[in-house]
């Protein structure tokens, strides 16, 4: 049997915090992880691990990157509405100017003068001091832009938010290539605000976006079903993830039904409260199969089953 224990707080050894603990019955499959969102008391026994709340944790629809930018220095943070923490860059991610590769292109000046003797001269240089200045803060922050984007904005898909002083927002965004980069930002460097401020003001930033995409995907639900290509029936959504053909899943968040599926055939077994989540087996065989998960809120869900498909075919 594999059991899923999920704690609200409390403490293990070296964690403090909301934890989630997986056990398993063979020996070395006990795992801790630390996670950002608060969870409810919640103990599961059945065949497979209970994913539901990690699903829910690691899934993209409300999550997001924040970038402090300065031109002396970045920061780099990674969110979503309940937490922010602060991530430790990846090495190939320049955090400071003089980390940033010299490739770029210098401006070179062009002066003439006359000398006491009254012969003529010639004087090359890289311009004004502000000029220096601000061809530095662009090459730092143009490899920036493109590490971030290399290493975090492209493969995880996740919405960027710059959290930089006014002047320093319109600097980075005229040079940014970053098709994550969204128009909202938070207008303060990280450093001079609590980082539960920040998550704050970045979820202000964020939250349009989130709605935005969780009311694109009820109107795609919505759609499909008009075609017969979207279904709330757990059976027969069960029987079609068994069969490959659910392409995205909307569960419900705090939606618990006793029981498991059949991952060969998808037939339903409902039990007692002492066996798994009918729902959280549905999302396992639906990520099986390259489908999507995403968990709604419960005053969003478009149905009142608590599931909502929308098949490939």
């Amino acid at each position: 049997a594999v059991v899923l224990l999920t704690l609200g707080g409390g403490e293990v050894p070296g964690l403090t915090g909301p934890l989630l603990a997986a056990l398993d019955a063979a020996p070395g499959a006990f795992r801790v992880y630390k996670l950002q969102r608060p969870m409810s008391e919640l103990a599961v026994v059945g065949d497979s691990f209970h994913i539901k709340p990690l699903i829910r944790i690691l899934q993209s629809a409300d999550s997001y990157h924040v970038l402090g930018v300065s031109r002396e220095k970045i920061s780099f943070f990674e969110g979503n509405r309940d937490a922010l923490d602060e991530v430790e860059l990846d090495p190939a991610v320049p955090r400071i100017p003089s980390e940033a590769p010299r490739g770029e292109a210098r401006e070179f000046h062009l002066s003439a003068w006359a000398s006491s003797a009254g012969a003529p001269g010639v004087h090359y240089s890289e311009g004004s001091k502000s000029d220096i200045e601000d061809n530095a803060a662009t090459r730092f922050l143009r490899a920036v832009d493109r590490a971030i984007l290399e290493h975090y904005s492209r493969p995880s898909g996740l919405p960027l938010i710059v959290a930089a002083l006014p002047e320093n927002q319109s600097f980075f965004r005229a040079i940014s290539r970053n098709p994550f980069l969204i128009p909202e930002g938070v207008n303060t460097y990280p450093d001079a605000m609590p980082i539960e401020d920040l998550r704050e003001r970045a979820w202000r930033a964020m939250e349009p976006h989130y709605r935005a995409r969780l009311a694109g995907l009820i109107e795609m639900f919505g759609a499909a079903r008009a075609k017969e290509l979207g279904d709330d029936d757990l059976e027969r959504v069960a029987a079609s993830a068994a069969a490959a053909r659910v392409g995205t899943l909307l569960t419900e968040a705090d939606r618990h039904i006793a029981g498991r599926i059949n991952p060969e055939t998808g037939e339903v077994s409902f039990g007692g409260a002492a066996v798994d989540d009918v729902l959280d087996d549905l999302a396992e065989l639906v990520l099986k199969h390259g489908g999507q998960v995403v968990i709604v809120p419960n005053d969003q869900m478009p149905t009142q089953r608590g599931i909502a498909a929308i098949y490939r075919f």
